[in-house]
């Protein structure tokens, strides 16, 4: 097993230094769902809220949150995002959202953080937009799907099977 690269030497939290490291093409794909009554994702796919264009808020929350993923995350570097696509669908079987978030760079470090925090700020958006009429519902299932480049290369979840 890897050491944590958050560390240092001394056990101190440091920023990883990747000025060394080559310029690449990034990208990241992470996904998530949030569960909720049958009632409340109607009123989502009708259009119905009065709050308005739930998913349509939550994509563009979404692509804010990839965008100051470092401000919010305290050791991630700072990355000129070249693309990020949130695509969300309704899981009437489920009664659920499901998020899709796809995160893309060129350079030194990754977007898995990216990708991640995208997902989790859609899902919270819905959350958000929705709890008036329905407190219950529960975000699942978050998690990293795929990420290429970089010195680690290709790496997708043995158990990825996306909506």
């Amino acid at each position: 097993m890897m050491p944590l690269t958050h560390f240092d030497q001394n056990g101190e939290a440091h920023m990883v230094d990747v000025g060394a490291k080559a310029v690449t093409r990034r990208r990241a794909v992470a996904e998530g769902r949030i569960l909720m009554a049958a009632q409340t994702l109607a009123l989502i796919q009708q259009g119905a809220h009065k709050k308005g264009d739930v998913l349509g808020v939550a994509r563009i929350a979404g692509i804010m949150a990839a965008k100051r993923t470092a401000d919010l995350v305290p050791l991630c570097h700072p990355l000129p995002l070249t693309r990020v696509v949130i695509d969300l669908a309704a899981c009437e079987d489920e009664s659920a959202v499901y998020c899709r978030s796809t995160v893309e760079t060129e350079g030194q470090t990754g977007v898995e953080m990216e990708a991640l925090c995208a997902v989790q700020i859609t899902l919270l958006t819905i959350y958000d937009m929705c709890k008036a009429v329905d407190r219950g519902m529960e975000m699942t299932d978050i998690r990293l799907v795929e990420k290429q480049g970089g010195r680690s290369g290709h790496w997708v979840r043995a158990s990825a099977n996306a909506s």
